[in-house]
């Protein structure tokens, strides 16, 4: 099984997706980790990134998950994947039914707070506003309120998932 956190910046993506991927004994990517040097400098400016900037990028993420479904690893991804396009794209290749979306939903005024809070190599809060109207929200995902401890919230998404 391969599940993609998703959500927007802030939304807890990173932190829960370690924990949810502990719990399954599987490996754990944050997609912030992979966007080469130029998307880095663009977002660290405060621009958000268009199609053609995340493609690429996307395509190297699918190309991680199709190596844990090779090798029967699964895994878990924490990706922003805001776009459907974007999710067709994070999925492609792979059989029906391995990548399960799970979309973390967070008030607006608590990732206002967290991202306050935090430092973050290149990620600009400036670039909330443009993340929550890119947000396409999936119809065939696990959608999960981010108000409770991140453990709590990774051990109810494993046990919707299983």
């Amino acid at each position: 099984m391969i599940i993609v956190l998703m959500g927007v910046m802030g939304s807890g993506k990173t932190t829960i997706g370690a924990i949810l991927a502990y719990l399954m004994g599987v490996p754990f990517i944050d997609a912030d980790d992979h966007h080469p040097a130029a998307n880095k400098l663009k977002m660290q400016a405060g621009n958000p990134l268009n199609d053609e900037d995340r493609k690429p990028w996307l395509e190297a993420l699918n190309g991680l998950m199709q190596e844990w479904f090779l090798s029967g690893s699964g895994g878990v991804l924490a990706c922003s994947a805001l776009k459907e396009r974007y999710r067709d794209i994070l999925r492609t290749g792979l059989p029906a039914g391995t990548v399960h979306f799970v979309l973390l939903e967070t008030a607006k005024e608590l990732l206002v707070n967290r991202l306050a809070q935090r430092q973050h190599e290149y990620m600009n809060p400036d670039l909330l506003t443009s993340q929550l109207e890119a947000l396409e929200p999936p119809k065939d995902a696990l959608v999960v309120l981010n108000n409770r401890p991140p453990d709590e919230i990774a051990r109810d998404i494993l046990q919707q998932m299983i």
